[in-house]
């Protein structure tokens, strides 16, 4: 059965830089992810930081959630001839994406103890003051 996906070249796909007009390449599939440049939890600046080249070493850094990668799919528009991507697949060093990686890929529980770890740490250092207290009375 023949794939009616779409492949593209490289060249192809690197013409599409811009807010009002994005493709990224991420593990072999080509994305067009123009509608989604203002719903992205990161903003926009990570995604631009990363066209015009092979995005996946970026994509795979910031440890997106696998809801992230469910709903990649819905702006999969092809794939990427491999043959025609430049070797050069380096993350920009200009861009700290460190913060934008905290706290993702967290389920339903490590959002909770998210949470109530600051909550534990207060009650704990409250304990600790009064039985501290009563030891020295």
């Amino acid at each position: 059965m023949a794939s009616d996906r779409k492949t593209f070249v490289f060249s192809e796909v690197s013409k599409h830089d811009t807010v009002d007009d994005c493709w990224l390449i991420i593990a072999g599939k080509v994305y067009d992810v123009t509608t989604f440049m203002d719903d992205h939890p990161g903003g926009q600046e990570p995604m631009l930081a990363v066209v015009c080249k092979d995005a996946t070493k970026d994509f795979e850094v910031l440890g997106h959630s696998d809801e992230a990668k469910e709903m990649m799919k819905k702006y999969c528009i092809g794939d990427v001839d491999q043959s025609t991507v430049p070797l050069d697949h380096t993350t920009n060093p200009a861009i700290d994406y460190s913060y934008k990686a905290e706290g993702r890929g967290l389920g339903s529980s490590g959002k909770l103890l998210q949470f109530l770890v600051p909550f534990v740490i207060v009650g704990l250092a409250f304990i600790t003051k009064i039985y501290t207290k009563q030891t020295s009375a």
